[in-house]
């Protein structure tokens, strides 16, 4: 029963073998990255095999939308997860407490602004993104849905980036796990029984996380060995609010550009034609796997990097993030090698054309690599914002998907025209993606060994 408790009790990552404190906290993370995917997924399926593949594209051209309004929340759940591990790392239980119940007021907040803003903002946005009459309805209706039930998705990101700020992973999981089984049940009830259609999964998607939410919010209330979730630490500070958005704006910004400059990759994919365009989505459905023990490592870097220095313990940050560096890439050397060699199988599990599986293996195959090469910046940004600097990792993924990747992408489009292909090679576009994430690399690792990260800390 002890051992039960302890695993999902907040864990002290300042002492004990590195690795394995930090793998520890990583796994967790990786199976929630899974569910956290299925999510997404079931969300797809259903819609489409109950209602149509106009709904399938309604719920997928409602996502640009979406995630640029939630870069706010974004922000804040990056913030708050630095500054509760570092604070945990220093067993500063007063500022603990005024750091969460800022983070919860903010989010409140933010949460009533979006809910009054962008049932207004929605029609116009789907106007300027030239969303076709024959769905516009259903986006309009899944985005307003979603947006009004907006507090539950909010308070789930901003409080599980609490949890596992605090070293609990194992919570914030089962939460996710729940919220997910919950949200499968739903979405068959809603669009199959009741036939509500998109309707219906944007309804399933706002009750799930709300659920997850206030289990969240639970057992942090649990929490009174660690800090005090009393009304006065509600009072939103100005100074933990300040220190929240300092902390967090980056990676809110990084998001939101990220998405801007993937939009506009995504025009020149959209010229290569059909059989490009599906391969592409098939390669990113692969990578959203692919990428998941990268994501995962990088959490468990910010919190062990958050808590050691807060514990000003900075030999060990450095021991940590070699060892939690050099156990994430060689889990990207596995996943590598398994796409190159079972890749036509992984392929072929989206689509029975042959063309399209062989043309999805060889774009693949050029991408490959990158995975090893995005270990090593995820783990390494993944310390620097622990240590508070969340600036260095913003430039760097600026430089790389603005100033490199974009570029690029178009140059060797233009310079490969010819007759046979009037718009250029479509390689490009994964040639440009694997450059960036080297060159990323590269960057990440000088900027980790010049060391400005450690005079960065709250």
């Amino acid at each position: 029963m002890g051992s039960l408790k302890s695993l999902f009790a907040p864990t002290d990552m300042t002492s004990g073998a590195p690795w394995k404190k930090i793998v520890a906290f990583a796994i967790p993370m990786l199976i929630g990255n899974i569910a956290q995917q299925l999510y997404n997924t079931v969300d797809s399926i259903v819609v489409g095999r109950y209602v149509g593949d106009n709904a399938l594209a309604a719920v997928g051209s409602a996502g640009p939308i979406l995630n640029l309004l939630l870069v706010l929340f974004v922000g804040i759940s990056v913030g708050a997860s630095i500054m509760v591990s570092q604070y945990f790392g220093a067993k500063e239980r007063e500022e603990l407490s005024g750091t969460i119940g800022c983070c919860i007021t903010l989010t409140a907040i933010s949460s009533v602004i979006i809910m009054a803003l962008a049932p207004m903002l929605i029609r116009p946005m789907l106007h300027l993104l030239n969303t076709p009459d024959s769905i516009i309805n259903w986006c309009d209706s899944y985005l307003t849905i979603l947006f009004i039930g907006i507090a539950g998705m909010a308070f789930y990101n901003i409080l599980s980036g609490i949890l596992r700020g605090l070293g609990d992973s194992v919570s914030a999981l089962i939460y996710l796990l729940v919220s997910t089984v919950l949200n499968i049940i739903l979405d068959i009830w809603f669009v199959a029984g009741l036939s509500m259609e998109v309707a219906g999964v944007a309804l399933a998607t706002a009750i799930a996380q709300g659920i997850s939410a206030l289990l969240c919010l639970w057992k942090l209330s649990r929490m009174k060995e660690i800090f005090d979730l009393k009304p006065h630490y509600l009072k939103p500070g100005k100074r933990h609010s300040i220190m929240i958005v300092k902390l967090g704006l980056p990676s809110g910004l990084t998001q939101a550009i990220f998405s801007m400059a993937m939009i506009i990759v995504q025009s020149l994919t959209n010229s290569f034609g059909e059989m490009v365009i599906a391969a592409n989505v098939i390669i990113m459905r692969v990578d959203g796997f692919a990428m998941m023990p990268n994501f995962s490592f990088g959490t468990a870097m910010t919190t062990y990097a958050g808590q050691n220095v807060g514990a000003k313990d900075y030999k060990r940050v450095e021991e940590g993030a070699k060892q939690g560096t050099l156990i994430a890439a060689a889990v990207s050397t596995v996943i590598t090698l398994l796409i190159l060699l079972f890749g036509k199988y992984l392929m072929g599990v989206f689509t029975e054309t042959v063309e399209l599986v062989n043309l999805s293996n060889h774009m693949m195959h050029i991408l490959a690599a990158g995975y090893i090469a995005m270990a090593v910046t995820q783990s390494l940004s993944g310390v620097m914002r622990g240590a508070g600097d969340t600036m260095t990792p913003m430039w760097i993924s600026l430089f790389t998907t603005v100033a490199l990747r974009v570029p690029v992408a178009y140059g060797i489009a233009w310079l490969t025209r010819s007759e046979l292909y009037p718009n250029g090679r479509s390689e490009c576009i994964f040639i440009s993606l694997l450059v960036s994430w080297v060159i990323g690399a590269l960057i990440t690792a000088i900027c980790y060994r010049r060391g400005k990260w450690k005079a960065k800390s709250i």
